[in-house]
Order: structure tokens, then C-alpha cells, then sequence
């Protein structure tokens, strides 16, 4: 009894030993076979490139495409740029070779050969699509607000552009929409960085650059909030200014005042805009009071 369950369990061990070889074996030679194929398309992909044949190249460079292999489009569509510049062809491979960089993900040189397209091919008939193009590809470029926003505002530019010249657009709605997003972007920035001045103390650039926000952002929601921060920032210059330019100082804060009972008559912050309105003149009157004697 004994000797057949050893018998038993060495069968079975020498079946697992050949199908574990026989398994190998099989992913041996199927990863043989997927090398090879690799290895032959390498090939294949080289071989074209060196080759003289223009035609091939365009179309295999639009089946490269087609199949969403861009970088090897890519490559092949920068000679042909250059090669069917002035023939028939030219416009079409500008399109696509945008469009490779595009879909890499370099929106930079993306937007730059849409630009090129819309400027040589004016009359394309994918002129309207590379006009939008180009400024989306600077909108995608846009950073974060806290950064520097050339790109938004080249963004804001060239979608302007489009809409001016492409009014009856299917794509006018979306432009609309992100230009309001941008926009919102540069309000952010100028809000967030008129508070750091008034935060940091710097009560002279605070009241500039929130009087400079409203005439940028007419249509700001911080609109009430600022000129409250306008009054409050004179009136803080003036009492840590020298004597000599207290008064006239304390005067603004008045002044802002005046302009903000007049535009908010039902303002939260009105009354500690009254408060200071009462401080102001009462410190001028020291002064003056101080000037007589």
C-alpha cells in the first residue's frame, strides 16, 4: 500500500516537471516570436525612412497617424513638410504634422505649425479648425494663476481673434467659455496680489492696485469688498505717514468714502467706512488745530 502511494506522487511530480518545461517551452517561443515581429517592424520602420520614395513615406505617415502612432508619423512628416512644400500635397501634410505635435503633447510647437497653416492656407479648408487650434493650444499652455500668464493672455488673444473672424463659428460658444475662464485666471491673479500688498502693509500699492482691479474687472465680484479696501488703505497710510502728508492722506480716505456711501448706500461695510470717515476728519482737525497754534 505504502509502495504505491510513492509511486503515485512520483508520477505526479513528473507530470508537473514536463508540462512546467512543455509551458516554457511555448512561452519561449511565442516571446521568440513577438521579438522577431518587433525586430522586423524596427526594421521595416527604418528602411523607410532611409528610403527615396516620397510617396510611401506620405502613406505611411498617414496610416502611422491614422493607427494614433505619432511619433513615428512625426518623423516622417518632417521631411515631407519640406519636401511638398508648393505642391498639392503641402496643405494636408501641415495639418497632419500639427496635429502630431499636438497629439504628443508639445502644444508650443503644436500651436506654432497651426498658426503656420492658418497664415500659408488661409483659404484651406481647414483654416477655421487650426485658427481655434492655435489658441487652444494656448490655452492649454495657460499655468496656474499664482504664475506668469503670458500664455493666458495670448490664450485671450487669439481666441478674441477667432471669434472676430469666425462670428457664425460653431465653436464661438466654447470660445466664449474659455475665455471667461481665462479671464477669471487674470482677475484671480490681480485679486490675490492687490491682497498682498495690503497684507504685507504696503498700504500706498494696496489702494492703486485695488483702484487698477475694478477699471481691469469692471464686472468683479470683489467689486464692494475693494473699495471698502481702498478707504481702509489710505486711512492706514495716513496714520503711519509723516507728518507733512498725513492730511492730505486722510483726505483720500474721506474722499473714497464719499464714492463708496454713494455706490453701496446698503453695504455691510458701511458702517466701519463711516467710522473711518469720522476718524479721518477728526485727525484732521488735530492737524489744523495744531497748525494755528
Amino acid at each position: 500500500m505504502q509502495k504505491n502511494k510513492i509511486y503515485i506522487f512520483a508520477l505526479a511530480l513528473i507530470s508537473i516537471i514536463v508540462i512546467s518545461c512543455n509551458n516554457e517551452k511555448v512561452y519561449e517561443s511565442t516571446n521568440a516570436k513577438k521579438k522577431k515581429k518587433f525586430s522586423i517592424t524596427i526594421g521595416k520602420f527604418n528602411k523607410l525612412v532611409k528610403s527615396s520614395d516620397m510617396d510611401a513615406k506620405y502613406a505611411a505617415a498617414i496610416r502611422y497617424f491614422e493607427k494614433e502612432d505619432y511619433t513615428r508619423a512625426l518623423t516622417l512628416f518632417e521631411e515631407l513638410v519640406s519636401v511638398y512644400r508648393g505642391t498639392t500635397k503641402a496643405e494636408e501634410i501641415q495639418y497632419y504634422y500639427a496635429y502630431c505635435h499636438y497629439n504628443i503633447g508639445d502644444y508650443i510647437l503644436a500651436g506654432y505649425h497651426f498658426r503656420n497653416y492658418s497664415r500659408v492656407f488661409q483659404n484651406g479648408k481647414h483654416a477655421e479648425e487650426c485658427a481655434y487650434m492655435n489658441a487652444y493650444c494656448f490655452y492649454l499652455n495657460s499655468p496656474n494663476y499664482s504664475l506668469d500668464q503670458i500664455d493666458t493672455k495670448l490664450a485671450i488673444k487669439e481666441f478674441q481673434k477667432f471669434v472676430n473672424l469666425y462670428p457664425k463659428s460653431e465653436r464661438v460658444k466654447e470660445c466664449n467659455n474659455l475665455l471667461d475662464e481665462l479671464r477669471g485666471k487674470l482677475e484671480r491673479k490681480s485679486y490675490e496680489n492687490s491682497m498682498l500688498y495690503y497684507n504685507t502693509g504696503n498700504y500706498k500699492a494696496s489702494a492703486i492696485a485695488f483702484d487698477n482691479h475694478i477699471k481691469d474687472f469692471p464686472d468683479t465680484k470683489h467689486r464692494e469688498e475693494l473699495n471698502f479696501l481702498i478707504i481702509k488703505s489710505h486711512y492706514l497710510l495716513a496714520l503711519n505717514s509723516i507728518d507733512s502728508k498725513k492730511e492730505e492722506r486722510f483726505k483720500a480716505a474721506m474722499d473714497s468714502y464719499t464714492k463708496f456711501a454713494e455706490s453701496f448706500p446698503k453695504s455691510d461695510y458701511l458702517k466701519q467706512a463711516e467710522g473711518i470717515y469720522n476718524s479721518s476728519k477728526k485727525q484732521i482737525e488735530k492737524i489744523n488745530n495744531k497748525q494755528t497754534s
